[in-house]
């Protein structure tokens, strides 16, 4: 009988696509403890507010967030730069705002992937003037190759190469969010990976 991961694999597939496995959920899991006892020990004992940018980033949110002990707060926010195309616009547009106030908070945004870093920046320079206590930032997946912003994240759960992924929250056109694991798309004829135009 297949792994639960493979037999997910194999059920992800069309005629024109497939996802090859880059980081299983099994790495995933134990990256986000690590993560989050990193994240615990530099903030002993204060409360952390965790913000989740949509929609892919609450995978994540909610892994570490289980993960990190004592008080833990959220809220959400999202922005738009991509709609249904595979690249970005590269203009960034909030489309939700928090529904609290961050102001005197240790906030750490949690995000899925940091990419060309545009959307961090907008977030980033958002929150500073909403006057948070201190201000993180948390990512599952970093690719340094594509950077165009000077932002970084804090806390990194994995670098990874310039490759399209999905899977783990992230998607392709608003499909493979559920996968467990992290995967590179592969599209036909002959199964080539995607262009990395995200």
């Amino acid at each position: 009988m297949p792994k639960p991961e493979k037999a997910r694999q194999q059920s992800s597939r069309t005629p024109r696509e497939r996802v090859r496995v880059l980081i299983t959920g099994g790495r995933i899991q134990k990256r986000i403890q690590a993560l989050a006892m990193e994240i615990r020990k530099d903030f002993p004992g204060e409360p952390l507010h965790l913000v989740s940018v949509l929609k892919g980033g609450v995978f994540f949110l909610t892994d570490l967030a289980r993960n990190i002990s004592g008080e833990v707060s959220f809220d959400f926010i999202a922005v738009s730069s991509y709609g249904q195309k595979t690249h970005s616009s590269g203009q960034v547009r909030l489309t939700r705002d928090l529904d609290s106030s961050i102001e005197g908070k240790t906030v750490i945004v949690v995000e899925d992937i940091l990419d060309t870093g545009m959307t961090l920046q907008y977030l980033l320079r958002l929150f500073e003037q909403r006057k948070p206590k201190h201000l993180r930032v948390a990512v599952l997946l970093d690719k340094p190759e594509r950077r165009i912003a000077a932002v970084h994240a804090d806390y990194v759960g994995f670098s990874i190469p310039n490759e399209f992924v999905v899977g783990y929250g992230l998607d392709y056109a608003e499909r493979y969010r559920n996968l467990p694991y992290v995967g590179v798309l592969l599209l036909g004829p002959g199964l080539k990976e995607k262009p990395a135009e995200d």
